[in-house]
């Protein structure tokens, strides 16, 4: 991660948000962000940023990565998307009822099993995880912001074609013209789903109410 003052500013507007749909929730009341964006939008950058601020005034926070939710592994995924089409590319991809069992599982302060992307084998661990004592859950990915249960949806409103540079300096897929056609898929998903968002993060990353 890369994280930078835009990150950190941008957290502190959702942070003051958040704050105030707080005093709304019974003591002791379980919390959901959930924050989307395309590829290269800065969505980890932006969630470790608030989790920190959340942190660091008594709050036990913790960040699910939805890109670990992907039915299809990694080093599996291009070429399944090249064999079945990159019609296929989008929200269909996640394990939704894994990722939905996750997080009611937060709600309900249990032990969760939750995968984990070894970044460097592609493999797909498994994550033991107790909620018991987290207040707050940050849920970033492409499409996070699709579960119904979250209660402060956040949308990063850059395309890929602004975040070549951020992308590129990431390194994580090599881009040719299928990478290209890939991201325009995830983009077309993504277009659905901001009208969802209750706060905008716009190109210039200031914070704005949808």
């Amino acid at each position: 991660m890369l994280i930078n003052e835009l990150h950190r500013n941008a957290a502190i507007s959702i942070h003051s948000h958040l704050l105030d749909l707080l005093l709304h929730k019974k003591k002791g009341a379980k919390f959901i962000v959930g924050i989307s964006g395309e590829s290269g939008a800065g969505k980890s950058e932006l969630s470790h940023s608030l989790a920190l601020l959340l942190k660091a005034e008594g709050k036990r926070v913790k960040v699910l990565h939805t890109d670990n939710y992907y039915k299809i592994p990694p080093n599996e995924r291009t070429t399944w998307r090249k064999k079945n089409g990159v019609s296929k590319v989008g929200i269909n991809e996640y394990d939704w009822k894994l990722l939905d069992r996750n997080i009611k599982e937060f709600k309900e302060g249990r032990e969760a099993l939750m995968p984990c992307i070894d970044i460097v084998s592609q493999q797909v661990d498994k994550l033991i995880t107790d909620f018991s004592n987290i207040d707050i859950l940050v849920v970033d990915g492409l499409y996070a912001i699709k579960s119904r249960v979250i209660d402060l949806k956040v949308f990063i409103d850059l395309t890929y074609h602004e975040t070549k540079m951020e992308q590129a300096v990431r390194g994580k897929e090599v881009m040719n013209d299928f990478r290209t056609q890939v991201l325009e898929m995830e983009h077309q998903n993504l277009v659905a789903l901001k009208p969802l968002a209750q706060l905008i993060v716009n190109k210039n990353y200031e914070v704005t109410i949808s």
